[in-house]
């Protein structure tokens, strides 16, 4: 950041210096003005910077904008075909009838922190102030971190934490139901085995009760 500022201090005294030897204190004076510093979110689609002109003692004529960007490596003429389209790279948009003009970053990368200067031109005069840059908007795009980034690291999380709790319960629940359904197979036959054998018993007791019936029955006959 303070390499940023810095850099954009020492652009500023090299446009004033050639402003300076060059005579800008003509007839004509064209005066540019941007914002001159803009933060965003790398996750943010697009950014416009808005730069703002006027002009005194200057010829009728209809003004051009032009934008030039001084990243980390050198500096970059921008949108020397006009930059019409939205699908670009970089738009510019021009309200010339009420002194504006803009320049959106489409598409925003870390790469894109720079800084943007908005130059006003008017192609028909001769004057040397009728040619003018403003100070430069440094922007800076920065990755998303802080509260929002941590909030959504807490929902993945407990996303994940709820999909394992689930997970688990569904597999506990389908093996006690099959343990239970194995059991009851197995006791089944037990059951059963259980049951025969009591009947038996049950029928050999009555079975021997009848004999026993019939043997005192006989007897009693046989003292008559």
């Amino acid at each position: 950041m303070k390499a940023v500022k810095r850099g954009k201090t020492i652009l500023g005294l090299e446009i004033n210096l050639i402003l300076f030897y060059v005579g800008a204190a003509g007839d004509c004076l064209v005066s540019v003005s941007q914002p001159p510093y803009l933060e965003v979110d790398h996750t943010q689609e697009a950014i416009t910077i808005q730069c703002s002109f006027s002009h005194v003692g200057c010829p009728a004529e209809q003004p051009k904008s032009l934008w030039f960007r001084y990243g980390a490596h050198q500096p970059e003429n921008l949108c020397m075909d006009g930059c019409t389209s939205d699908t670009g790279k970089f738009t510019v948009k021009e309200a010339l009838t009420q002194n504006q003009v803009s320049l959106t970053v489409n598409r925003v990368t870390l790469n894109d922190s720079a800084i943007y200067i908005c130059g006003i031109v008017l192609p028909l005069s001769k004057e040397p102030g009728a040619k003018r840059t403003g100070e430069g908007t440094v922007l800076v795009v920065k990755e998303m971190k802080g509260p929002h980034s941590l909030l959504i690291a807490v929902l993945s999380l407990l996303s994940i934490y709820i999909i394992v709790v689930l997970g688990i319960f569904v597999v506990l629940s389908k093996s006690k139901l099959n343990s239970l359904r194995n059991k009851e197979t197995e006791d089944s036959p037990k059951k059963k085995s259980a049951r025969r054998i009591f009947q038996e018993i049950a029928q050999e007791v009555y079975n021997k009760g009848n004999v026993e019936t019939r043997q005192q029955s006989e007897k009693g006959n046989t003292y008559e």
